[in-house]
């Protein structure tokens, strides 16, 4: 969805512009005199402001994400879906006259779900909700049955790895954060399988489900068999959970039709939305400052910004203008898959702070549709990178390294 409100930012950034957008070179400037060029674009961010909180853009962030999403919904790597939403983004952005865009060739490993489902069998009939997880193989065509062993971490599996061997191992791991609990995911099938389980189930990384299972990336490693592995709901994991504490036997009959063909035919992406080329292809001295909104898109609080100590005092500054709806604040290291190639060779970064309370909730599971959005909230979201991108590339410098 992040990429849809990347056209809309763009399009807002176009309508609005009032003078060329220029690019410099160092910092020769005293901190006093940049500060006094920043307060010149009052008035500028004052205008995006208005027009995508109060004005004729206002909702069309909101309106336009949903017609993508609901045409064309979910975009795994190497789909059909994700060529339809490459040429409808491609379409959008030719459509609001942005300058090089174009398509270019690229290869990605592809994998799919496929049919999918769990039953327990024993101590009673009950269907299991799960998700299969990214890049996870496939069960044999007649499914996996096999006794479940329930752990609540790494190393209760390890003290009990005489038990797990030819079972289905279910972590039932306590949410501490995200960032913290995701490892459960991550590695859950490798450490399964070094202990001679045949499958591995993993209680959905959020803190709250309604029945809801939350997929995801997971890694195997090259020296460890690979087993199949899903996510079911935490109130399924708790279930098997108590029952396991209890005594009770339990039972599931697993089956997953998952598919990976190691380097799908050259499909298109777009390319030069924002100069966006990898690191090796572009010369990245002339990359001023790469952002993403990684974490949804709720009420905004500010930015994480990764950079030196006077590209984060110049953003401080240019965060004040954003004051009228109280999105000021500037956090500590910029998140974001898509733009740590970048950050990590020293291109200054930002990623979009906001409430996300709610985000996990709903975080790679089904229930990320578009009831989740707020349209009052993604105008704000829309406001603060404007302004910021605005202004970033119109100030007579760039950021300093």
């Amino acid at each position: 969805m992040k990429y849809l409100f990347l056209v809309f930012l763009m399009n807002l950034l176009s309508q609005y512009a009032g003078k060329p957008l220029r690019r410099g070179g160092s910092y020769p400037k005293s901190f006093e005199d940049i500060k006094n060029e920043i307060a010149g674009y009052t008035d500028i961010a004052k205008a995006i402001i208005d027009l995508a909180v109060h004005g004729k853009a206002q909702n069309r962030s909101y309106e336009r994400l949903a017609v993508f999403a609901d045409t064309i919904g979910p975009r795994l790597s190497g789909s059909k879906n994700l060529d339809a939403a490459i040429k409808y983004m491609f379409s959008a952005l030719q459509k609001d006259g942005l300058e090089n865009v174009h398509l270019e060739p690229v290869k990605v490993p592809h994998w799919e779900r496929g049919e999918e489902f769990a039953m327990m069998l024993e101590p009673r009939n009950q269907s299991i909700a799960i998700l299969g997880l990214g890049n996870s193989v496939a069960t044999p065509p007649e499914g996996i049955t096999a006794e479940v062993i329930v752990v609540t971490s790494f190393d209760e599996l390890h003290k009990r790895s005489q038990e797990a061997k030819g079972k289905i191992v279910v972590y039932n791991e306590p949410f501490i954060s995200y960032g913290e609990t995701v490892q459960y995911r991550v590695r859950g099938a490798v450490e399964a399988a070094k202990v001679g389980a045949v499958a591995s189930l993993i209680r959905s990384i959020t803190s709250f489900s309604i029945h809801s299972p939350h997929t995801g990336g997971q890694s195997y490693q090259p020296d460890v068999p690979q087993i199949p592995t899903a996510c079911i709901s935490v109130e399924d994991a708790e279930m098997m959970s108590r029952m396991s504490l209890r005594g009770t036997k339990i039972v599931v009959h697993l089956k997953m039709g998952a598919k990976t063909y190691p380097d799908s035919p050259s499909f298109n992406t777009v390319a030069e939305i924002v100069g966006s080329k990898y690191p090796e292809q572009e010369n990245i001295s002339n990359f001023d400052i790469v952002m993403e909104s990684d974490e949804g898109t709720f009420k905004p609080s500010g930015l994480g910004f990764t950079g030196s100590a006077k590209a984060r005092e110049i953003v401080k500054e240019i965060m004040t203008l954003l004051l009228p709806i109280n999105a000021t604040d500037v956090y500590d290291n910029a998140d974001g898959t898509d733009i740590d190639y970048w950050m990590r060779d020293g291109v200054p970064g930002a990623s979009l702070h906001n409430d996300i309370s709610k985000y996990f909730w709903f975080h790679h599971s089904q229930g990320d549709m578009m009831t989740v959005q707020d349209p009052n909230q993604m105008n704000l979201c829309a406001a603060v990178w404007t302004v910021v991108s605005y202004v970033i590339a119109d100030m007579e410098e760039m950021l300093p390294r």
